[in-house]
């Protein structure tokens, strides 16, 4: 049978039509989000033009190599987009060389060690368990297993990184390469005092900004690529893009990355993805941009201001970002019941450790919270109080489902007043 202009109907026809069970559970999802408080600290919600951008043709496109030089013909407009989010990428953080490439931010970061390190060398990364990342030491990730790690935490009174304790450990150990970044740190990173610090033992420094990136984007948090030999970040979360990696480094490493993402790491680049992270980039550079990230950190402030007050702790004293770690410990509950209390009462938050957590990462006696996603959707400080409301009256009856519906409805109210762009 034949559709549109004689392509067979198989080929022409939509998504609902040829698969409705995947429809269906993209529906579901988009449901899901609609009405859902989505507080998980790298989650974000991607412009109509994203969308579109990654769905679009260029998925059907190979183009192993870089713009100018590639493997295989047609590729003209792959070097048009790619170019083009590389110049993007340039202007938004200052850099002076730009892979877009990678696939994730962790894909990122093992290209960016491989391409400067030898398998054995000595990598310090924030501990796990302090709020570092996998690919920063992890025991079970590649890091850990490629890489003699030595780890670094946080001040057991402040919760706050001590830089002159991390100099005397990188004078202890000589690391090859010091990474600077986190997933579940609330305070500003200090570049200028990694830099020297890693300057100082001979030491590459590596910063991973996935977390940040759209606040540095925005001038609203120390731009690390001035102090870093090599910068890596995802392009969703903050920045919010669609989800990928992206590496930018001096110019003198140019050759070293390249080389290391493709043909060492990956083969055919994403061509739709890069099509999205450079629109992505481009409503980076607005004005709207920096007026968002603002509303993410003032609503950051808030949120954790309304929950000290409704007696929860929060790690460091409070958020210079967009995140918050909350301690549950004098409130008798782990992290993994409050995640399931949460998500059961329609707000999605993860559990996390706090520094020197005595549960396990599966039990937690913390959990994550940011506000990229609900700011995107247009809620400003008074939702912050009305959320803390919420979440207080979730944690404060985990175990009661009269209550969790209740709020149920409550979020659903909420969230009806804030849609979410439909991918649909």
């Amino acid at each position: 049978m034949q559709g549109r202009e004689g392509i067979p109907r198989s080929r022409s026809a939509g998504l609902a039509e040829v698969d409705p069970e995947v429809m269906d559970a993209i529906r579901k999802e988009e449901e899901r989000e609609a009405t859902t408080l989505e507080l998980i600290a790298s989650e974000n919600l991607v412009s109509r033009a994203v969308m579109e951008a990654q769905g679009c043709i260029m998925t059907n496109k190979y183009a192993e190599g870089y713009p100018g030089s590639r493997y295989y013909g047609g590729c003209q407009y792959m070097d048009e987009v790619e170019r083009l989010t590389i110049d993007r990428a340039k202007r938004v953080f200052g850099a002076e060389h730009v892979n877009v490439q990678p696939h994730s931010g962790a894909q990122a970061n093992m290209a960016a060690t491989h391409a400067l390190m030898d398998h054995g060398d000595t990598l310090m990364g924030l501990s796990l368990s302090h709020g570092g990342h996998l690919t920063h030491g992890a025991p079970a990730n590649y890091s850990s297993i490629c890489f003699k790690v030595v780890p670094y935490g946080v001040d057991r009174k402040t919760e706050t990184i001590n830089y002159a304790e991390l100099r005397e450990i990188a004078r202890q150990h000589k690391p090859k390469m010091i990474i600077a970044g986190a997933t579940a740190y609330p305070r500003t990173l200090d570049f200028e005092r990694f830099a020297e610090i890693a300057r100082d033992v001979g030491a590459f420094l590596l910063v991973d900004m996935a977390h940040i990136a759209g606040l540095v984007a925005a001038g609203l948090h120390p731009n690390p690529t001035p102090h870093a030999d090599v910068v890596t970040t995802t392009t969703h979360k903050t920045l919010r893009g669609p989800r990928g990696g992206m590496i930018l480094s001096k110019e003198n490493y140019a050759q070293r990355i390249d080389r290391t993402v493709f043909p060492g790491m990956q083969g055919g680049p994403l061509m739709h993805v890069i099509a999205a992270k450079a629109v992505a980039l481009k409503e980076a550079l607005s004005p709207d941009f920096v007026t968002y990230q603002e509303q993410v950190l003032a609503n950051a402030r808030v949120l954790g201001e309304c929950l000290a007050e409704r007696g929860c702790r929060l790690v460091a004293g409070g958020t210079d970002t967009h995140l918050l770690l909350v301690d549950l410990t004098s409130r008798g509950l782990t992290g993994r019941q409050a995640e399931e209390a949460l998500e059961a009462a329609g707000v999605a938050v993860n559990r996390n450790p706090i520094p020197f957590d005595e549960k396990g990462p599966r039990v937690t006696s913390g959990i994550r919270l940011g506000t990229p996603a609900v700011t995107t959707r247009g809620m400003k400080e008074k939702e912050m109080d009305q959320i803390a409301s919420l979440v207080d009256e979730v944690l404060s009856h985990v175990e009661d489902e009269r209550v969790l519906r209740s709020v149920r409805e409550k979020v659903r109210e909420l969230c009806g007043k804030f849609p979410i762009v439909a991918c649909q």
